[in-house]
């Protein structure tokens, strides 16, 4: 394990200024080269500690206006136009470039690195993701991945475009039963 000292709040790792203990790989290939974190040695201690009344109010900067944007932000709905099977499974999956090339071209600047994808989306339907806008303000944006934009707009509405063309199918299949039972019927008289 290596001890770092965090520049910056770090999801489920601790706040900043906090000395933590990470393994190596992790510090040397993700906190040092992000500069989220320094190597725990005393000089770099000390460095920070002289620092750290500039580190607090540039987080402060940053944070108010990450919260400016986050106002503006939060419940956003963006729409995903992708192809998929019958089953509603997406040929391929969403992945986080392309909900904040989604995100920026609604209106609203975001790097990939922002959204928190948990898992990646692979089927149609309406998802909520996070967005990271600072280590301390995250928002909610809601992503529509339909079959076309008249999908998009059903599936806003509440309304399940693949239950509905079950439904379609369901009656015309009743229909067409009912319209050859009555020509059989015709036929035996």
């Amino acid at each position: 394990m290596v001890a770092v000292v965090l520049l910056e709040r770090i999801e489920k790792l601790g706040q900043m200024g906090q000395v933590v203990n990470v393994k190596p790989g992790f510090a040397r290939n993700y906190l040092l080269p992000q500069k989220k974190a320094l190597r725990a040695t005393k000089e770099n201690l000390t460095y920070f500690e002289k620092q750290r009344a500039q580190l607090e109010a540039a987080n402060l900067t940053r944070r108010g206006e990450a919260e400016e944007v986050s106002k503006k932000l939060d419940g956003q709905q963006v729409v995903l136009i992708r192809q998929a099977g019958e089953s509603g499974q997406l040929y391929g999956s969403v992945s986080a470039r392309d909900i904040s090339d989604a995100v920026t071209d609604a209106g609203f600047t975001i790097g990939r690195q922002q959204v928190l994808l948990d898992h990646p989306i692979k089927t149609l339907g309406i998802h909520k993701l996070r967005v990271s806008l600072h280590p301390e303000v995250t928002v909610t944006v809601t992503v529509n991945v339909a079959l076309s934009a008249d999908e998009a707009e059903m599936q806003a509405k509440g309304i399940n475009p693949a239950r509905l063309a079950d439904e379609r199918e369901r009656e015309e299949a009743a229909e067409a039963a009912a319209t050859a039972a009555a020509e059989r019927q015709a036929n035996a008289e």
